[in-house]
């Protein structure tokens, strides 16, 4: 029993040869042909940038700590 093939686009697919081969010069180039900038910087975030969260984010502990420091103050002294 033979059975077609289930995908009849393969047959009109442009550079290969039978049996699936490709043959020289139809394949891509190994690198990418773009070496200019591509129009914008690609750089991170400014430098004071991470040190602004890090603020923050000490910041923010800070007054969590005072709160649960004073809460226990007053639990112990009531």
């Amino acid at each position: 029993m033979s059975s077609s093939n289930p995908d009849p686009a393969e047959d009109h697919i442009t550079g290969l040869e039978p049996g699936g081969g490709v043959p020289p010069g139809e394949t891509p180039p190994a690198e990418a042909q773009t070496n200019l900038t591509q129009g914008h910087a690609e750089g991170g975030p400014k430098r004071w940038v991470p040190w602004v969260w890090l603020g923050i984010i000490g910041l923010s502990a800070l007054i969590m700590a005072l709160l649960f420091l004073v809460y226990a103050g007053v639990l112990a002294f009531s």
